[in-house]
C-alpha cells in the first residue's frame, strides 16, 4: 500500500511541476487580490450558499488565491497557501470536477491541515484551464459542514469556471503579446547594442582604447559594470580596464582596473574560469561568493561599493589563433535579476569581437612596424657636411598607413656644393612608397656628378621616368647649395611643389614663390627653370611637402603664410626643436608630411 501512494506521489508531482502548465500559472501574476476573480468568488458564495468561494490557482508548491470571499486570516490577507492546505492540487492532477461531501472521510484530504485551520469540510471545486487545456486551478465552493452538492450547483461551478477559464485564457493571450514584445525589443536593443560595439571597435586600432570602449558600451546596455582583461601573448603582462553605468564611479573603476592589473591571482582565477569553459559563465551566487574570490581587501572593498550580485564572465576569443585572449567579467547590482540565457548569447558575441578587435590591432601593430621599416629604409641618412647643418621629419598621414610618397633628400656632390630635394608622390600607401623610392634614387643617379641646374636635372628626371616607364606624378623641389663671394647662392626649380622658406639671420622670412611648372612625370611643353637667391651664412632654407600646409578650410596661400609665420616667432630655437614646432602647423594631419631644414652656418 505504501508503495501504490508513492507512485501516486510521483504522478501528481509530475502534473503539477509540468513547465508548460507553470508557466500559464506565472504569466497570471500569482500572489495577490485580483477583483474580477473576487467577484467570481463573490457568486460561487451568493449562486451556492456557500460560506467560502476560491479561485485558486495552484503552483508547483503553492497556491494562489487569485479570488476569495470568506477565508480566515492570514489566508485571506495574504492570499497564498501551501500545498499541504490544497484541495484543489487534486482538482489539477484529475484534470476534471471534484467533489466531496465530506473531506474526513476521503483517504486523499483527510490529513489536510486546512480542515482545522480554515474550517474545511465539505469541498466542490471544477478545474480552470489554460489555452492548452491544461488545468491552472479550480473555482471552488467550501462549506464548514458536510453537505450533498447538487447538480445544479455543480453545473453552476463548471459553468463560472468556465468564465474564469475564459480570463485566464485573455489574460495569457495579453501575457504572451507583451513578452513578445518585450522580446523583440529585447533583440532589437541587443542588435543595437552589437552594432554600436562593431562600429566602435573597429574605429580604432589603438586596443586599449577598443577595450575602453567596450565597457562603456557594454555598461550602457548589459550590466551594471564590467572589467576587460586581456593579454596580447601568454605570460605577458594583462591590460585591464573597468566601466560603470554610473560615470561618478569612474575614479574607483580605474583604481579597481589598476589593483586587478597588479592582483595576478585574481584575474587568472576569472580567465581561467573562461578558458576552461570556453564560453560566457553564469554566476547567480550573490555578493558573499563573489566577495570570496577576490583575494585584495581594496579591490574586494571597491567591488563591493559598485554591487555585487550576479555576474557572468565571457571569454575574449582570437578568432585567428583560435584561444582564450583574455575575459570580460560581466557584474550586475544586488536590485537586478540574474543574467539571462539570451544574455549569454550576447556576452558570447561580445567576446568575439572583442577577440577580432584585439586581433586587428595586433595585425596593425605588425604591418606598421614593418611599414616603418620600410620607411626608414627608403629615406636618406642625413650626412654630416661641413658648413651644413641638416634636421628633417617625415610623418605619415592620420588616416592612412605609416608609408607614404613623400621624400627628402641631401647629398654633397664632387664639387663641394651640396643637393637638396623634397617630394612628394600622389598616394600615401605602399605603392606610393615604392614609387617614392625608385624617385627619389633617380634623383640622385641623375644628379650625382653633374654641374647642370636643377631645372635642367629635373628636365632630365622627366625623360628618364618616361623612359622607363615610371607611373610616377609627383612634385618636387631640387636645389643646389653653392658657396659664393655673399656667403652661399641656391639655384632652385620647382615641379608644382609648395614654395620653399628662408629663415634670415635677422628673424625676417622670404617665400620663395616662382611662376609654377608641371609636376614630374607629365609631359614638358616648355624648358624647366632655375631660379637663384643669393643667402647670407646664418640662413634656414626650409622645404616641405603640402601635407604641413594643406587645409581643406583654407587655401594653399594661408597656409604658407601660417608656417611662415611660426617659422618666424621660432627663429631662435635649435634644429631639432624648430623642426618640432614646424610640425605642430598641420592640426589636421590628412596627408603625409616631409620637412627638411638646411642651415647654413658659415
Amino acid at each position: 500500500m505504501v508503495l501504490q501512494w508513492d507512485v501516486i506521489g510521483d504522478t501528481e508531482q509530475s502534473v503539477l511541476a509540468d513547465p508548460v502548465r507553470l508557466r500559464s500559472v506565472r504569466r497570471l501574476g500569482g500572489r495577490g487580490p485580483d477583483e474580477a476573480f473576487d467577484r467570481v468568488a463573490m457568486l460561487v458564495r451568493k449562486l451556492v450558499d456557500a460560506p467560502i468561494g476560491v479561485v485558486c490557482l495552484v503552483d508547483a508548491d503553492k497556491q494562489y488565491l487569485a479570488g476569495q470571499v470568506g477565508m480566515p486570516e492570514p489566508f485571506a490577507s495574504d492570499r497564498i497557501m501551501p500545498l499541504t492546505h490544497s484541495f484543489s492540487r487534486h482538482v489539477v492532477v484529475a484534470g476534471e470536477m471534484l467533489v466531496i461531501p465530506d473531506v474526513r472521510a476521503d483517504p486523499r484530504m483527510c490529513g489536510n491541515p486546512a480542515i482545522t485551520q480554515v474550517g474545511a469540510i465539505s469541498y466542490a471545486g471544477a478545474p480552470i484551464t489554460d489555452p492548452d487545456g491544461l488545468v491552472v486551478g479550480a473555482l471552488c465552493a467550501v462549506d464548514r459542514e458536510p453537505r450533498d452538492w447538487t447538480p445544479s450547483e455543480v453545473a453552476l461551478l463548471t459553468e463560472l469556471a468556465a468564465v474564469c477559464s475564459s480570463e485566464v485564457c485573455l489574460r495569457i493571450a495579453r501575457a504572451v503579446a507583451e513578452e513578445t514584445q518585450r522580446a523583440a525589443e529585447s533583440a532589437h536593443q541587443q542588435l543595437e547594442l552589437l552594432t554600436d560595439l562593431t562600429e566602435s571597435l573597429a574605429a580604432t586600432m589603438d586596443v586599449d582604447e577598443a577595450m575602453g570602449r567596450l565597457g562603456r558600451i557594454v555598461t550602457a546596455g548589459l550590466a551594471d559594470w564590467c572589467v576587460v582583461t586581456y593579454a596580447d601573448a601568454p605570460g605577458a603582462a594583462p591590460h585591464v580596464s573597468a566601466a560603470h553605468r554610473d560615470p561618478a564611479r569612474a575614479a574607483d573603476m580605474a583604481r579597481l582596473a589598476d589593483l586587478a592589473a597588479r592582483s595576478r591571482t585574481d584575474l587568472q582565477t576569472v580567465v581561467l574560469a573562461a578558458r576552461r569553459h570556453g564560453r560566457p559563465v553564469r554566476h547567480a551566487d550573490g555578493p558573499q561568493k563573489l566577495r570570496g574570490r577576490v583575494s585584495d581587501a581594496e579591490l574586494a572593498a571597491l567591488a563591493t561599493a559598485a554591487g555585487l550580485g550576479s555576474s557572468m564572465v565571457a571569454p575574449i576569443i582570437s578568432p585567428v589563433r583560435r584561444r582564450v585572449l583574455g575575459a570580460v567579467l560581466l557584474v550586475n547590482g544586488p536590485g537586478r535579476p540574474p543574467f539571462t540565457e539570451a544574455e549569454e548569447r550576447i556576452a558570447a558575441e561580445i567576446g568575439r569581437r572583442a577577440g577580432l578587435a584585439v586581433e586587428n590591432s595586433r595585425l596593425y601593430r605588425e604591418q606598421r612596424h614593418v611599414a616603418e621599416v620600410l620607411q626608414r629604409s627608403l629615406l636618406t641618412e642625413l650626412p654630416a657636411l661641413p658648413g651644413v647643418e641638416l634636421h628633417a621629419r617625415y610623418l605619415p598621414a592620420q588616416d592612412g598607413a605609416a608609408v607614404g610618397g613623400d621624400w627628402y633628400d641631401a647629398f654633397a656632390q664632387p664639387d663641394g656644393s651640396v643637393m637638396v630635394a623634397v617630394g612628394d608622390v600622389s598616394g600615401h600607401d605602399i605603392e606610393a612608397a615604392a614609387t617614392m623610392g625608385q624617385l627619389r634614387n633617380l634623383v640622385r643617379g641623375n644628379a650625382y656628378g653633374r654641374n647642370d641646374e636643377p631645372g635642367v636635372l629635373l628636365a632630365q628626371l622627366d625623360q628618364t621616368l618616361h623612359g622607363l616607364r615610371v607611373p610616377a606624378a609627383a612634385t618636387a623641389v631640387l636645389a643646389r647649395v653653392r658657396q659664393s663671394w655673399s656667403g652661399y647662392a641656391i639655384g632652385f626649380a620647382n615641379a608644382g611643389h609648395p614654395p620653399p622658406l628662408l629663415l634670415l639671420p635677422d628673424g625676417r622670412v622670404q617665400v620663395w614663390w616662382v611662376p609654377p611648372e608641371p609636376l614630374l612625370g607629365l609631359p614638358l611643353q616648355e624648358p624647366r627653370t632655375t631660379s637663384v637667391r643669393y643667402v647670407p651664412p646664418g640662413s634656414t632654407l626650409v622645404l616641405y611637402t603640402d601635407g604641413l600646409v594643406e587645409d581643406r578650410d583654407q587655401m594653399l596661400d594661408d597656409g604658407v603664410t601660417r608656417l611662415a609665420e611660426v617659422l618666424r616667432s621660432c627663429a631662435v630655437y635649435p634644429g631639432d626643436e624648430l623642426c618640432d614646432r614646424l610640425l605642430e602647423v598641420a592640426s589636421r594631419r590628412s596627408d603625409d608630411i616631409a620637412l627638411l631644414l638646411v642651415r647654413l652656418t658659415g
